[in-house]
C-alpha cells in the first residue's frame, strides 16, 4: 500500500463518521466489513497487525466441511461449512479449487475391520448427503494399489484399500487480503497496524467508537486517532477478549484458544499428488498430508491441543513437530526427520467456551466449531468462535445485527457476491499468478522488469509480486510480503532468509526506504523466521 493511500486511509480514520467499525482484519472481520459495505453502509476496517496476521494465515488452507464433526453429530455444522464452501469456490475460483482426498484404510493380513470400514463409508455418504455433492464429484472407495499411486510411501505390508472423497483449498492470508481489498472496492477504509486502546463512550455509556495509534513500521510518532462509529464491531478473533476488556475489565472468558501446527517438507520425501488423512490412533484423531499449489512442497498437520500462552506469537515446538512426523513415518516408509522440515506455522483457533455452569470438554479438539453473535451492554456488536470456511455466513449474521442495531441497512447480498480479482473459470493450475491474482494478473505482469530473477528451485514467485504487494496489496513491512503475500516463509524459511536482501531492496523501492532501513528490515524479518525454528528444535537459517 503506497504511503500516500495508507496517509489518506488515516485521514479517513480520524475525520469521517462511519456507521459501522469493524476490529480486527482476519477471515472474519474482513468478510464483516465487505458485507456491510455492500449493504451501503460506511465502514472502516482497522487491525493491529498485518492483515490476516493471526490466525487467518495460519490455518490448514482447506474449504472443507470437517468429517469429524460428523462423529460428533454436528450435522447442521457440516451442512453449513459445505455450503458455504460451494460459496467460495463459486465467488472466489482464482483462489479456492477442489481437491480431492485419500483416506487409506489399514489392517493386518490384507483384512480391515469391518468396523472401521463401515464408519467411514457411513460417514461419507452422509458427508455426500450433507452437501459434499455439491462439488460435482462423490467418495468412491479404491483398491490398495489405487491408494499407493497417489501416497507412494504408504505402508504396503498394512495397507488394505482407500476411499477417496473430495473437498477443496484455499490459500487464507490471500482470500483474507482479496475479502479486504473487496470491502474497499465497496468504499470502506482499509487500515493495517492501527492499535485500538481504548473505547469512546456517551453520557449514556454506549461506545461511540475507539481511540487508537498507526503502529506500522513507518508510523513513528504517529498521533493516537478518535475512530467515530454508530456500531463497532469486536472481530478480534482470539483477541476477542481482550478487546472486550477495553469495554470493561474482568469479564467472563468467552473463548478457549486451541493451538494448530504444521510443518513443510520438500515433495520428494513425501511425494503426492492430492491429500490425504492419515489416522494418529494414539489420541482418536487425524492428520492431513497436503501437497502446495504450484510449488515442490507437501505440508503435514494439524495438532489441536489447550493454548494458554501469548496470544501474539504461538510457537511450534519440537515435541509438535515431533508427533506430526511420527504420526506420518508410523504409516509411511517415509522416515522424516526434522532436518526434512523446511517451514513451520503455529495458529490459535478461537473456540467458544460453553455456557457458565455447562461442562467442559476435555478435547479442544471436541469443542464445537459453532459461532456466536452477542450484543455487550455497551453496544458493541461481538462475533466469537466459528472457522474460516464459513465467514461469509458469520459475517452475515454479524451484519445482521449491526443493521438491527442502526436501524437501517439493506439484506445480505454476499452469497453471489464475487470477490476482488474473481475470474469467470478456475484457472489452469500451472497459471502461476492468475491462481495468485485473478483479473489483476496484468496488472502484476506490467511491473516486470527484465531483471527480475527472485527464485529458483522451482519456485515461481517473482519480483513484480514484491512491487504490487507494496502498491496494492497493504503490505508494510518484509515479513508482510514473504510471510502473507507471498508464502515463502512457511514454505522455505531458509530459501526465504537468503533472498530477503534483495526482497528488501525491491519493496523498499516501492516504499522508500533507504539502504539503513532495508538492512533493519531484513535483520528482523530473519530474526522472526529463526525464533520459529529455534521454537521448533530446528536449524537456525545461515543469514542469521
Amino acid at each position: 500500500m503506497a504511503a500516500s493511500d495508507r496517509k489518506t486511509a488515516l485521514v479517513n480514520l480520524s475525520t469521517k463518521h462511519f456507521d459501522v467499525l469493524v476490529i480486527g482484519a482476519g477471515m472474519t472481520g474482513a468478510g464483516i466489513a465487505v458485507d456491510a459495505a455492500a449493504r451501503g453502509l460506511s465502514v472502516a476496517l482497522v487491525e493491529k497487525m498485518d492483515i490476516a496476521a493471526g490466525t487467518s494465515s495460519k490455518s490448514s488452507k482447506l474449504v472443507h466441511g470437517g468429517l469429524r464433526y460428523l462423529q460428533q453429530r454436528e450435522y447442521r455444522l457440516v451442512y453449513e461449512n459445505l455450503y458455504e464452501r460451494q460459496r467460495l469456490l463459486e465467488n472466489a475460483p482464482h483462489l479456492v479449487s477442489p481437491l480431492p482426498f485419500l483416506i487409506p484404510l489399514f489392517g493386518k493380513n490384507g483384512i480391515v475391520s469391518k468396523t472401521v470400514a463401515r464408519s467411514y463409508a457411513t460417514a461419507l455418504w452422509l458427508y455426500d448427503l450433507t452437501g459434499g455433492l455439491r462439488i460435482g464429484q462423490r467418495h468412491k472407495r479404491i483398491t490398495k494399489d489405487e491408494a499407493a499411486t497417489h501416497l507412494s510411501s504408504l505402508r504396503l505390508d498394512r495397507l488394505v484399500a482407500g476411499f477417496l472423497y473430495y473437498d477443496a483449498r484455499g490459500d487464507d492470508a490471500r482470500v483474507a487480503l482479496a475479502l479486504a481489498r473487496t470491502a474497499a472496492d465497496h468504499g470502506a477504509t482499509i487500515a493495517n497496524y492501527v492499535q485500538v486502546d481504548s473505547m469512546s463512550l456517551d453520557a449514556a455509556g454506549k461506545v461511540t467508537g475507539v481511540i487508537a495509534t498507526p503502529c506500522g513500521p513507518n508510523d513513528e510518532g504517529a498521533s493516537s486517532l478518535t475512530i467515530r462509529a454508530s456500531v463497532v464491531v469486536n472481530a478480534g478473533g482470539v483477541w476477542a477478549d481482550v478487546i472486550r476488556d477495553l469495554e470493561a475489565a474482568g469479564q467472563r472468558p468467552s473463548l478457549k484458544p486451541a493451538k494448530g501446527v504444521h510443518v513443510t517438507v520438500p515433495a520428494h520425501r513425501l511425494p503426492c499428488d492430492i491429500a490425504a488423512v492419515l489416522p494418529v490412533v494414539a489420541d482418536r484423531r487425524s492428520i492431513f498430508v497436503v501437497p502446495w499449489r504450484e510449488v515442490p512442497y507437501v505440508y503435514i498437520g494439524t495438532t489441536d491441543t489447550e493454548y494458554d500462552g501469548p496470544l501474539d506469537d504461538p510457537k511450534c515446538t519440537s515435541e509438535d513437530v515431533a508427533y506430526l512426523l511420527d504420526a506420518v513415518n508410523l504409516l509411511t516408509s517415509a522416515d522424516l526427520t526434522p532436518q526434512d522440515v523446511t517451514g513451520v506455522w503455529a495458529g490459535l483457533r478461537p473456540l467458544l467456551l460453553p455456557d457458565e455452569g455447562a461442562k467442559l470438554k476435555e478435547r479442544t479438539a471436541d469443542l464445537s466449531r459453532r459461532h456466536k453473535v452477542s450484543v455487550t451492554r455497551q453496544g458493541v456488536v461481538t462475533i466469537t468462535g466459528g472457522k474460516w470456511t464459513t465467514y461469509r455466513k458469520m459475517a452475515e449474521d454479524t451484519v445482521d445485527v449491526v443493521v438491527e442495531q442502526l436501524g437501517r441497512g439493506g439484506s445480505c447480498s454476499t452469497k453471489h457476491l464475487r470477490l476482488h480479482g474473481a475470474t469467470k473459470n478456475a484457472p489452469k493450475p500451472s497459471e502461476h499468478l492468475a491462481n495468485r491474482y485473478g483479473t489483476d494478473t496484468p496488472a502484476v505482469e506490467a511491473l516486470a522488469r527484465p531483471d527480475d530473477a527472485l527464485l529458483e528451485d522451482g519456485l515461481p514467485y517473482l519480483a513484480a509480486e514484491l512491487r504490487y504487494a507494496a502498491r496494492e496489496e497493504f503490505a508494510q513491512s518484509l515479513g508482510d510480503v514473504l510471510a502473507r503475500r507471498l508464502r515463502l516463509s512457511i514454505q522455505n524459511a531458509y530459501i526465504a532468509a537468503s533472498i530477503a536482501p534483495r526482497a528488501a531492496q525491491i519493496v523498499g523501492e516501492e516504499l522508500g526506504w533507504d539502504a539503513e532501513r532495508q538492512a533493519a528490515e531484513v535483520l528482523t524479518f530473519r530474526a522472526e523466521l529463526n525464533a520459529d525454528l529455534i521454537a521448533a528444535g530446528l536449524t537456525e537459517t545461515e543469514n542469521s
